[in-house]
């Protein structure tokens, strides 16, 4: 945990994001 969960996390959220953005267009 701590910093390397940290990153995947943002990771997840940052692929989520572009998944939902691309959805959108």
């Amino acid at each position: 945990m701590g910093y390397g969960g940290g990153f995947a996390l943002i990771v997840v959220l940052f692929i989520l994001l572009i998944i939902v953005g691309a959805a959108w267009m």
